[in-house]
């Protein structure tokens, strides 16, 4: 049975169930009371008919009455605003789990919820889930018990015809019939004998039961079912009158399609139910359900379980008379409402024990069990997947077959969704060798439809409207090319290139060449604003035999087009004026006689024609291209709409960082390796010898020290900069001491203590890197020979303890006497005490050479 080992899990851990799934209420027992009691009268009444579906167990063993587990439930997403969205929704997302035995009505009848989670439902589960979300929907939907056929209980559609290819095949006819034009003249009657009719009719219908013969002997030989009319099964029932139903009609919930009232695949009814009241068929079914009258109010026909309890057609009248009564005096009103309280004093249906329906953005993407659903029809199957499953975008699959057996096939059609290239649709002719893709608007080159055939040669090119060159169709053959032009304002609509198969293509790439080009046909539409006898009608440019020809189109009261044929002179003659051209080559034949010299702009306008057509073979040579690295490298596009695209799109952003931050780490180890810088010197840094570890090591050590002795001038330079400006500023206070006011005066004691305190800043940075520099030098030292890539290549010794070096270690000086604070009623110092002593000159101390210090290598 359906989510047998879900409902003894839940036994087992009744705290994972809800209290109302656990508990009946005190309404709940009352009414499974008057079930029983309604049971048993009528088996006493109705002893020859099954026992009716009132009171089934739920996943934690505790009898509920069918109606209750009904839940009216509204959904948030538009797929399931319409009966067809939810009958589809839930004929895809729940699989089938038959009855056993399949005679008997099913004794546990589960939440929708706990359906939902484990996608597999009986019939009896999928109707009430189905029921539950068009009752949310406002309409008047009815699970239905009775019976029905095999192929329907089992969803077996092995005999049924594809919808998708009865759909196809019924697009290709529209599409095929011309559109009627009343105003054309009606052939003549044709005369034909009575006889010969008949007889034909007879041949045809020979032939069509000879066509049908196979059919009729796959139906012969399915065995007749023992059971029909005695299989339980359960669908849905929609009244009208609600959401604009306009007739009655059954759904399947395990197909999701509709179905009239009397269709034969329904052979009976024993009751219906919604979240109101149970109502038991009293009508005859020997013949099926197509004698069946619906109107649930006619007790003759309907017994209800819970006679006088509201019905929904009494709750809509009831809703539109509180509407009118709150139109009305507040004393009317109430007087009116407690009389219909009064009347209608009856025992109600109690609320259903399932909590809100949960249907999440997800279940709907998902669709199917697996995400991916098989379905068998007759001589075709199909495959549904759900979107972003494929890693070339296919959601659809359609496979024709010429057999009852599915062994040999015919087409194959793919339906594409998210796909960069904008492909669409897919078709494969596996007997005329045709593969036909069909694309949206808005990829390259305009490309709407690609059709070819590898066996043939043949390749056909559909465009849209935005074409360039208003092109919509292009269909090529072996040595022939044919296009077609809509709304081109020079009212061109047809081209016909011929090529000569004797000439072979110039290049390595096989392009088409001028030289292949034999002859050319264009035609073009009336333009009215020109006289019959000026518009060409069709140009023929004969390459090949140095000709052209052009015909005109006919005037409304002419029979006959004019014509006009030139012969193509050499290239010497052309380069004459066109006056100059002898009159032999032109041959012309006008009904209104307006010669012209027309050859000259025929020339040129051949150049540009041969142009055009070179261009459109580069175009196709481009498709071709694009096309064949589009189908090996499919990209599709994540659409954050989708909770699978936003995982995608999240799982990718989430692996950028990642590979972001490696690249990070990456760049900040090559930025520590000290040996980075010199190992881009050498061929090949994988494989060190013992040579280059030495010259490595002492590469590296110099340029360490070269970097303390430069970090040392560095500083040295600043101190000497801030004291020079210090000096000036001085013996600027000396030369003008007395005609200074009280503000200068400020600002320069300002200047001097500043500068004094920068002087100072430097000379303890000089005498702090003097004091780091042997050390930092050692640690670099070490660092060197305890590196992996140079320590096998190193002789291992101790490193002797740090000397004093005199490059970065000269004698002290004593810093600067300054006086930058002269008050200012005194006499200005000389020059010689005011001017601060020299920081120490290092720069020819500093000159990099080996450090005496380190130990030799």
């Amino acid at each position: 049975m359906v989510c047998s080992h879900v409902s003894l899990k839940l036994q087992d851990e009744d705290s994972l169930c809800p209290e109302s799934h656990r508990l009946n209420s005190p309404k709940e027992t009352r009414l499974l009371a008057v079930a029983g009691s309604f049971q048993r009268q009528y088996s006493h009444l109705y002893p020859d008919r099954k026992p009716l579906l009132l009171c089934p167990i739920n996943e934690c063993g505790v009898q509920k009455f069918v109606s209750t587990t009904l839940r009216p439930t509204p959904t948030g997403f538009p797929e399931l605003f319409t009966w067809r969205g939810c009958a589809s929704f839930v004929a895809d997302f729940l699989s089938l789990e038959p009855l056993e035995p399949p005679v008997d009505l099913p004794r546990l009848l589960v939440s929708s919820n706990l359906v939902l989670q484990s996608q597999r439902a009986s019939c009896l589960d999928s109707s009430s889930l189905l029921c539950s979300l068009l009752l949310g929907t406002n309409y008047d939907a009815y699970c239905v018990s009775g019976y029905a056929v095999r192929e329907m209980c089992l969803l077996d559609r092995r005999a049924l015809d594809c919808p998708l290819l009865a759909a196809q095949v019924q697009s290709e006819v529209a599409q095929q019939e011309p559109p009627e034009n009343k105003y054309l003249v009606k052939p003549p009657k044709e005369l034909k004998s009575r006889f010969v009719t008949q007889q034909e009719e007879k041949q045809q219908q020979q032939d069509a039961e000879q066509q049908t013969g196979p059919e009729q002997q796959e139906s012969e030989q399915r065995p007749s079912d023992p059971l029909r009319g005695l299989r339980v099964h359960c669908w849905v029932l929609v009244l009208s009158g609600s959401r604009g139903v306009q007739e009655n009609f059954f759904i399947d919930p395990l197909s999701g399609s509709r179905y009239a009232t009397d269709d034969q695949h329904f052979l009976g009814v024993e009751s219906v139910w919604n979240d109101l009241n149970y109502y038991v068929n009293m009508q005859d079914c020997s013949s099926g359900c197509a004698d069946m009258a619906f109107d649930l109010e006619d007790l003759k026909s309907w017994e209800p379980v819970l006679f006088g309890a509201i019905s929904r057609k009494q709750l809509l009248l009831d809703v539109s008379k509180k509407k009118e009564l709150k139109m009305m005096s507040n004393i009317i009103h109430d007087n009116v409402y407690n009389c219909t309280q009064l009347k209608r004093h009856v025992f109600e249906m109690p609320r259903s024990w399932i909590s809100s329906i949960r249907i999440s953005k997800e279940d709907l993407e998902s669709r199917w069990p697996g995400r991916q659903k098989v379905t068998r029809y007759r001589k075709a199957k199909l495959e549904e997947f759900a979107p972003y499953l494929k890693p070339s975008g296919l959601v659809q699959r359609l496979t024709a077959y010429r057999d009852l057996d599915c062994t040999e096939e015919v087409t194959v059609k793919e339906w594409y969704q998210h796909r960069d290239d904008r492909l669409e649709e897919r078709e494969v002719n596996k007997v005329d060798g045709f593969t036909a893709e069909r694309f949206k608007r808005g990829r390259p080159f305009h490309l709407l439809l690609h059709r070819f055939s590898p066996r043939s040669g043949e390749r056909e090119m559909r465009f849209s409207s935005a074409h360039v060159e208003d092109l919509v169709r292009r269909l090529l053959l072996p040595g022939r090319m044919t296009e077609t032009f809509e709304g081109r304002s020079d009212f061109l609509f047809y081209r016909h290139v011929v090529l000569d198969p004797q000439v072979q293509p110039s290049g390595s790439e096989g392009k088409m060449d001028v030289q292949q080009v034999q002859e050319v046909v264009e035609r073009f539409h009336r333009n009215r604003s020109k006289p019959a006898n000026a518009d060409v009608a069709e140009r023929v440019f004969l390459l090949a035999q140095r000709r052209i020809e052009v015909t005109y189109h006919v005037e409304d009261h002419r029979f006959i087009a004019s014509r006009r044929s030139f012969t193509v002179p050499h290239a010497a003659t052309l380069r004459k004026k066109s006056e100059d051209v002898p009159p032999d080559t032109v041959t012309s034949f006008q009904v209104d006689s307006s010669p012209r010299q027309m050859l000259v702009d025929l020339m040129e306008y051949k150049k540009k024609l041969l142009f055009q057509i070179l261009e459109s073979q580069k175009e196709v040579s481009c498709i071709l291209v694009l096309r064949e690295q589009e189908r090996r490298d499919v990209v599709l596009l994540l659409s954050p709409w989708t909770t699978t695209g936003a995982a995608r799109a999240r799982s990718q952003r989430q692996d950028m960082e990642r590979r972001a931050a490696e690249e990070r780490a990456w760049l900040q180890q090559r930025k520590e390796d000290i040996l980075a810088p010199l190992l881009l010197r050498l061929d090949h840094p994988d494989a060190l010898s013992a040579a280059d570890a030495r010259r490595l090591q002492q590469d590296a050590l110099a340029e360490c020290r070269q970097r303390l002795v430069q970090r040392a001038e560095l500083i040295q330079r600043l101190c000497e900069e801030e004291t020079q400006a210090l000096r000036g500023k001085q013996l600027w206070y000396q030369e003008n001491q007395e005609t200074l006011k009280q503000p200068q005066q400020d600002e320069y004691h300002a200047f001097c203590s500043e500068k004094t305190l920068r002087i100072h800043v430097a000379q303890k940075r000089l005498s702090m890197h003097m004091e780091a520099a042997p050390l930092e030098l050692q640690n670099f030292s070490l660092r060197l020979r305890n590196d992996p890539r140079l320590a096998p290549h190193l002789a291992p010794h101790p490193a002797p303890h740090p000397a004093p070096h005199p490059a970065l270690h000269p004698a002290p000086h004593p810093a600067p006497h300054l006086a930058p604070h002269p008050a200012p009623h005194l006499a200005p110092h000389p020059a010689p005490h005011l001017a601060p002593h020299p920081a120490p000159h290092l720069a020819p101390h500093l000159a990099p050479h080996p450090a005496p210090h380190l130990p030799a290598f």
